[in-house]
């Protein structure tokens, strides 16, 4: 090979990654930029109406008026934190599913953790069922839905190991551990009485209103811990985007890799929803987004997915707040309305490239 084509080429090669990496930290700042705005709206936003300007003073300035500084602290900053904690989770824990699995269409919905987490809180908003004592009975639910949406991931990675199982499958077993759980829920909204009724069912819109100090705590102490280990084994992640075959031919532990990447994401989506009850959607549009937006490459689609995720749910809670005058609307609800045609247009762009 000649030489000069060789002196040639490097330079240009070097010069299109750097352009690359450039473009994806650009992308990635935006994208920050306009979850920080949708935040501040989200603060902004409510019974009562605030500048952007007095949010601001109500945060930094203790000399801001108490009313103000009560209703924004107390009230809107746990549930706006929440929006962005959540969002990102959401999205976080379906973009892992996505690349271990190798399928497009995984999330925590469509694998059916959502529906098994509404029929453990139902179990103890109907029948009173729970393993806390009554003392603790705020986090009874939460708990219950936990465990309930852990089982059922644990369940499908038992039977994704069994020999045959192809990823095909386990999306498909997860549609009917959603069909399944459904049932039972409505089984028990059958026979439940009107004032449980209406618990479950406004459990199931989902809800951010129901979060506080110490909930965000811990659902943002699971985000970190979650996100800094898939970090670590974001060059892994990003191999076994090219299949299996060649993922471990260049020394990548797929079935272990596999393993971790389902249960953390399913250990991220289960807190999540367990606190904020089923919201659809995110885990699945955040990923299809960022994938378009930064590539396949961990390194930049692990962010772009958390803020992608942080910034859709942010922007739904807004939504929530404004379509309806007067009353905020489930966020459950704003994220489906919103998600549907977002996927829509995801599935009809990807078909014309």
């Amino acid at each position: 090979m000649n030489p000069l084509l060789v002196s040639g080429s490097a330079p240009s090669g070097r010069q299109f990654y750097t352009r690359l990496i450039h473009r994806r930290r650009l992308l990635l700042l935006t994208i920050s930029v306009l979850t920080l705005l949708c935040f501040l709206a989200d603060l902004s936003l409510g019974q009562a109406h605030y500048s952007p300007t007095q949010v601001l003073a109500a945060l930094w300035d203790s000399q801001a008026p108490l009313s103000v500084q009560v209703i924004l602290w107390d009230i809107r900053l746990p549930v706006a934190l929440t929006a962005l904690v959540v969002g990102a989770s959401l999205s976080v824990a379906g973009v892992q599913m996505q690349t271990v699995l190798g399928n497009p269409l995984a999330s925590p919905f469509t694998l059916g953790l959502s529906a098994a987490a509404s029929f453990g809180a139902a179990l103890g908003l109907i029948l009173g069922v729970s393993i806390l004592p009554a003392s603790a009975v705020s986090f009874a639910i939460p708990v219950n839905a936990f465990l309930v949406s852990m089982l059922a991931a644990l369940f499908i990675y038992r039977l994704s190991q069994k020999r045959g199982i192809t990823t095909e499958m386990i999306v498909l077993l997860g549609t009917t551990l959603v069909f399944t759980f459904t049932a039972l829920l409505e089984a028990l909204q059958y026979v439940a009485p009107d004032q449980a009724l209406s618990a479950v069912v406004f459990w199931t819109m989902g809800s951010l209103s129901r979060s506080n100090w110490l909930k965000l705590a811990i659902m943002s102490g699971i985000l970190l811990t979650v996100s800094l280990t898939f970090a670590r084994h974001a060059w892994a992640l990003t191999a076994l985007r090219l299949g299996e075959a060649r993922a471990s031919s260049l020394g990548v532990p797929v079935a272990r890799l596999r393993l971790k990447g389902i249960l953390l994401a399913s250990l991220l989506a289960s807190v999540c929803v367990s606190f904020v009850g089923t919201i659809g959607f995110v885990g699945l549009v955040g990923p299809h987004i960022a994938r378009l937006l930064v590539g396949e490459d961990q390194r930049f689609l692990l962010p772009a997915s958390a803020l992608c995720g942080a910034c859709m749910l942010s922007a739904a809670s807004v939504l929530s707040k404004t379509l309806v005058q007067g009353q905020a609307l489930p966020i459950g609800i704003v994220t489906s309305l919103v998600g549907v045609p977002l996927f829509f247009i995801l599935i009809l762009r990807t078909r014309k490239v």
